[in-house]
């Protein structure tokens, strides 16, 4: 299921405090965006025990419970401990569109009635589902109609400045921080169609905890099997150029200064595209649209950054023309003047360096 209206993470506490107190929500979106921390901190926020349910490791008679006999002759069905309480409490059933069919109609009276055979939820109860979507390449079956209807769907989307509000109190590690305040398009990825690691808050979460468990003496070998084990690559790559910047105290400005060079080394490739990209988007925030609007000060920038373009053309054109290349999306991101007169000066400037 895809929806053009979604939400962020700093949004559904709000939400859930108005729906799920009334009715039963179901949370969509990617895996590891952290649509199950979310529920257990709304359920702590309201003082309410926060009980889960993974769909994916139920059987009907988990819900519904086995048989007893009743001194009456009569057969009676006991609810699971887990389920029948006595106090009001949040029923949290994650990746319940991810269960079997036979599970989620077992769902239906209790999502919708708050009872399992005689079994009644306590008032002051909620009930919230969570599940990823079939285009996420997850385990995800059809909800049936009758399911579907039963519930208040919320779309839950990545944040990054809702993620790095979080991580700012919860102990990640500041290059991941700091990274991310740079590149917060890397926060997250859409799952690939093959069988790779990609981006998530969940995945920079695991290598905050390995980067934190590795401490100083971490090596560049090792960071970039971690990093290359949780990430889509290409922030993989970038993420150790960042890493080994700040190790070396290596950054953008000394090389826009004329103070340092674009490194050269082939073990430094990494470095080197991270710099590109930071040269790109510096270009593109910098530079205006139309070339009139641009100050002296800005146009002799402009003619600085075409001759570093031609020092990096040197060491490697692939990485020169990414920081000219279009975007995700096919439109150019830098200014269109600023492309032109590179076309047209290039030849000289290379020409001047020989």
């Amino acid at each position: 299921m895809q929806s053009a209206v979604t939400v962020s993470p700093s949004q559904v506490p709000e939400l859930l405090l108005g729906l799920a107190t009334v009715r039963p929500v179901f949370l969509w979106g990617a895996p590891g965006i952290g649509k199950s921390s979310l529920v257990n901190r709304f359920a702590e926020s309201i003082g309410l025990e926060c009980v889960s349910l993974l769909g994916t490791q139920l059987a009907p008679e988990d819900l519904i419970g086995v048989p007893q006999i009743t001194p009456e002759g009569r057969s009676r069905f006991c609810p699971p401990e887990t389920i029948a309480r006595d106090q009001p409490y949040c029923l949290f059933l994650d990746e319940l569109n991810a269960a079997t069919p036979d599970v989620q109609k077992a769902f239906y009276s209790l999502i919708l009635d708050r009872r399992i055979g005689n079994y009644e939820l306590p008032p002051g109860s909620i009930v919230i589902g969570a599940g990823n979507r079939a285009t996420d390449g997850a385990l995800a079956r059809p909800m049936p109609s009758a399911l579907l209807n039963r519930l208040v769907h919320v779309h839950l989307r990545a944040s990054p400045d809702d993620w790095l509000g979080w991580a700012a109190g919860h102990g990640i590690h500041p290059w991941i921080t700091d990274h991310l305040t740079d590149r917060p398009d890397h926060l997250w990825s859409a799952p690939p169609k093959t069988e790779e690691p990609f981006s998530t808050p969940r995945a920079w979460h695991m290598l905050s905890d390995a980067l934190h468990s590795f401490g100083p003496g971490l090596d560049e070998d090792t960071l970039k099997v971690l990093a290359h084990g949780l990430l889509t690559p290409a922030h993989a790559v970038a993420f150790c150029g960042y890493a080994k910047i700040v190790r070396n105290a290596y950054g953008l400005d000394a090389i826009l200064k004329g103070d340092a060079s674009w490194p050269r080394r082939v073990e430094d490739r990494d470095l080197l595209y991270y710099l590109a990209d930071s040269f790109r988007g510096r270009l593109a925030k910098e530079l205006p649209a139309r070339k009139e609007h641009a100050s002296p000060t800005v146009r002799q920038h402009a003619y600085r950054s075409k001759s570093l373009l031609v020092q990096l053309a040197e060491i490697s054109v692939e990485v020169a023309q990414t920081v000219i290349a279009d975007g995700p999306d096919g439109n150019p991101v830098l200014p269109s003047w600023f492309l032109i007169e590179a076309a047209r000066d290039l030849p000289r400037l290379v020409e001047a360096r020989r």
